[in-house]
């Protein structure tokens, strides 16, 4: 353990946090060789499988390595953890040569046999660390039948079905479930969410819950040695406490810059950088459409209309994000509708619907809103705005605040309908991937409760149909389906952004929405 670059970063830290208190201008040094991160949310996990936030996949995604992994810049794959694979003509059979030489960061050999576990562990219910889940995420692996090791370097994945996102998800933050230490595991069990262990180029140290979480290098990574010696990722969830940590140097990166202060940074390039990357985001308002008000068509899509997304994006977000115009972000060129509009603001025809819905004298509704969190952008302001538009056709509209967690758990299984509404936003790699984790029937974490069988039926068309052009147009049918059902307000699709102190060299934003900090050094 770096201790000396430990006590450097929180002494460094704890300077700071006297200097913002007596409002002292003073620019503090974090050391050379540690970078500090200005993180959106507390971490919830170090299993790969059981995250289920890109806030969580951000900071995961410098200790675990996938069988596969993105190119740079890029969702097209490339060798990670295996070297080469081929699939069966069937589209039902994937085989994987693996990397030779590879150890865990605990010592512990990687092959065949560690990747047949961690894929067992999260499919198997009768496998022995099993109940070290929840894993809420697997099933985008896809429908895994079983798992073959017929000698240490060569790997076999049969599936029930084809699947065409299959490659896309092993290379997802997702697939670094394949790269878990199974000795790890089996030390740790239940708790080895608190601990990790994988193969990656960073190790854990320490968390410090609501203060830092610190990962090492990884001496005896595979591959070339990260240029840091360690990284702090602290959870500051005030998004003014994240601009002044960056302002005064108390972080040397943050990423997600708020709308309000992305012209500071850039009107400063001596001493930041700043950093912009489209993606596929987009950012909605979840609703419970098995209960009143939502339940009623209408009223899902008066609260679509109601909005005002153009000034949302242009006022509020400051030109970060445009308008949406439906569940598919226009990110994905090849499978998104350029012939879906966004909903227009027309707060008379949003009248007109609630009225037509039995809600002439409008209606109350509970919202629930984050304080912070990855992809939320400026979540407070702007649920208060879209209160304000909601109330203006009727729609009275409650605002509930929480944490990020907290907010989580109000939202994913467990809720039983308290909230009407909440806001949300997701970052996918795969047009399949979060429609299938949302907004199919029998999904786990379907919140809004959402039904619809032609949707259902597209979906499973849609990722087992390997001719992309044949699978585009099943998403642009999906896409309309649910344009017009609107089980979601659809607000703006944002374009990531990050910021850094100048002296800070190699960073890159990734379309997948993770961060790669292994390239990463300071001058």
């Amino acid at each position: 353990m770096y201790k000396p670059l430990w006590r450097a970063c929180r002494a460094a830290a704890i300077a700071l946090s006297v200097v913002a208190a007596f409002g002292i201008a003073v620019k503090a040094q974090t050391p050379k060789d540690v970078l500090v991160v200005g993180h959106v949310a507390e971490l919830q996990t170090l299993d790969p499988a059981q995250a289920v936030t890109i806030s969580d996949f951000r900071i995961l995604s410098n200790i675990y390595e996938g069988l596969v992994r993105y190119k740079d810049a890029s969702l097209d794959v490339e060798p990670g953890l295996a070297t080469s694979w081929t699939v069966s003509p069937d589209g039902k059979t994937y085989t994987f040569k693996l990397r030779e030489g590879v150890k865990f960061q605990d010592g512990s050999p990687f092959n065949s046999a560690s990747v047949k576990f961690d894929i067992d562990r999260v499919i198997d219910k009768n496998h022995p660390y099993n109940h070290t889940g929840p894993f809420p995420f697997v099933f985008l692996l896809g429908p895994i039948a079983s798992v073959d090791a017929p000698d240490p370097s060569t790997v076999i994945i049969h599936l029930k079905n084809p699947y065409a996102p299959m490659l896309t998800m092993l290379a997802s933050a997702i697939g670094g479930l394949t790269g878990v230490s199974p000795d790890a595991v089996k030390k740790y069990d239940k708790e080895f969410a608190r601990h990790g262990g994988g193969t990656g180029p960073f190790t854990f140290t320490i968390w410090e819950a609501g203060q830092r979480f610190v990962l090492e290098r990884n001496e005896n990574y595979w591959g070339p040695k990260p240029k840091l010696k360690a990284l702090v990722f602290r959870p500051i969830i005030d998004e003014n406490a994240r601009v002044s940590e960056m302002q005064t140097g108390g972080t040397d990166l943050t990423i997600e810059v708020p709308p309000d202060n992305v012209a500071t940074f850039k009107a400063d390039p001596g001493k930041f950088t700043y950093y912009e990357q489209p993606g596929p985001h987009l950012w909605y308002l979840l609703l419970n459409t098995e209960e009143k008000p939502f339940d009623d068509k209408r009223v899902r899509q008066a609260a679509n209309y109601a909005i005002n997304k153009e000034a949302m994006a242009d006022q509020i977000l400051k030109g970060t994000a445009t308008p949406a115009a439906g569940p598919t972000p226009p990110a994905f060129t090849w499978a998104h509708d350029p012939n879906l509009k966004p909903y227009p603001y027309d707060p008379a025809k949003a009248k007109q619907l609630l009225a037509e819905a039995g809600y002439p004298n409008g209606v109350d509704v509970t919202f629930y809103v984050t304080e912070s969190g990855s992809g939320m952008l400026s979540p407070q302001l702007m649920g208060t705005a879209i209160q304000a538009d909601l109330a203006a056709v009727g729609i009275r509209a409650k605002i509930e605040t929480y944490e990020w967690n907290t907010f989580l758990g109000k939202i994913l299984p467990g809720m039983k309908g308290k909230a009407n509404m909440a806001e949300l936003s997701f970052m996918s790699q795969d047009p399949d991937m979060h429609p299938s984790l949302t907004l199919r029937t029998d999904s786990a974490i379907n919140s809004g409760r959402y039904k619809n069988k032609e949707v259902d039926k597209l979906l499973t068309e849609g990722r087992t149909e390997s001719d992309t052009v044949k699978r585009a147009e099943i998403y642009k049918k999906f896409q309309d389906i649910v344009y017009d059902d609107a089980p979601w307000v659809f607000i703006v699709n944002w374009k990531q952004n990050a910021v850094s102190g100048a002296n800070v060299k190699g960073f890159r934003l990734h379309p997948s929405f993770t961060t790669r900090l292994w390239e990463v050094w300071k001058e």
